[in-house]
This record gives C-alpha cells, structure tokens and sequence, in this order.
C-alpha cells in the first residue's frame, strides 16, 4: 500500500483539482501540466516503509539523499561539545521524511529564521531558516538539524519536548529539496564518507 507524507497532501488536492477544472474547460496544454504536477506531488511526498537495521550501538542516517560534509566540530550553542558533523542533501527526486538518528528523548525543538541560499553552500546550516532538533539518549546529545534551501522554505518536525522516538522513527519532512545536519558524539566509527547516497532510517552512518 502506498503512504504519502500528511504535509503532502493539501499540494496534492490543488494541483489535482487544478487538472479537473482545466479538463472541464477544455484547456488541454494547462491540464496536462497540470497532471504531470500533480503525478510530481504524489512521488515527492511519497513515505516508503524502511527496514531499520538492528543493534544498540549504532546510528541511522536522518535523511535520504548525498552525504556532502563530515567533519570534527565544536558546537557550542545546543551540544556545548565536541562533535562529528555529517551534512546529507535532499534532491527533489529524494524522499524527504526525516527519520530519528537512534533512540532518543525530545529535550529540545528549536525554529530559527533565517535566509534561504543554497543548501549546498556551507554556511546554509547556520545561516538558513533551520529547525534543531536535540535528542537525549544514552550516547549523549544528539543533534539533528532541519535545514531550509533556496527552493524549500518549510521544515516540519513533529515532534515536541518529552516525546520519545525509536531508530529509524519518521519525525519530520522538508518541502521539496534541502539538508540535514546530525552531529553525533566524538568518537563515533563513521561508516560513510563524501559523497555516498543514504536512505533514511536505513543506512548505517555511524557506531560507537
């Protein structure tokens, strides 16, 4: 059975109700754009079920798309620690439900304005409209940064302090394309690297 994201839906209903009206008045051209959207809201919104992998010590990548940063940081403002930093964007052809790191409770969700330049651009992750997303598990803090882009301009996350998620767990989506920033703790065996392609709740991007 196919599941679509909620967010989805109300993009869904405009673009379809736009290809019935342009078919009733007869206008070909714009129905068919229409339709062609409307077959684009279906598939980006799209929520595939994931097989989340087993084992305690280990750590799920938040979001489908290309790793395009890892590096060793200090984050001072949530984590006020050491931390590796490993940066995932979201093309529009990639699903774009966030899903948990790893077991966790919500100890803090944040909303900051901000500018909406290219997610690839490093300085998106601070300057951008993000959402942070600070999970306490028992390797520590947990980090996991929403995002927005030059094209996507709504992050949702669904959840709010005291709420618990499970590895692998749909938490959040973006709108069309952007980036998700997981910090995880120093010391953590990073299993992927630059440029690699990862699935949301199902690859493994990290062990302790």
């Amino acid at each position: 059975m196919f599941k679509f994201a909620p967010e989805g839906y109300p993009f869904i209903f405009v673009f379809l109700l736009a290809t019935i009206i342009s078919a009733v008045f007869g206008k070909h051209w714009l129905t068919a754009l229409a339709f062609i959207l409307t077959l684009f809201m279906f598939y980006f919104f799209r929520d595939p079920e994931r097989i989340i992998p087993g084992g305690d010590n280990i750590f799920v990548s938040p979001a489908d798309g290309k790793i395009i940063q890892i590096r060793e940081v200090r984050e001072e403002k949530y984590l006020k620690g050491d931390a590796i930093e490993i940066s995932i964007f979201m093309s529009p052809l990639n699903v774009h439900v966030n899903r948990a790191p790893c077991d966790g409770v919500v100890e803090s969700v944040v909303h900051n304005p901000g500018k909406f330049i290219s997610a690839f651009k490093p300085e998106a992750s601070v300057q951008n409209e993000n959402i942070v997303m600070v999970l306490n598990t028992k390797y520590g803090k947990i980090l996991a940064r929403q995002v927005a882009g030059s094209i996507a301009r709504r992050a949702v996350c669904r959840v709010k302090p005291g709420d618990s998620l499970k590895k692998g767990e749909r938490y959040g989506v973006i709108k069309f394309s952007s980036r998700v920033d997981v910090f995880l703790p120093k010391g953590t065996n990073i299993k992927v690297k630059l440029d690699d392609k990862v699935k949301a709740g199902e690859t493994v991007i990290g062990e302790m």
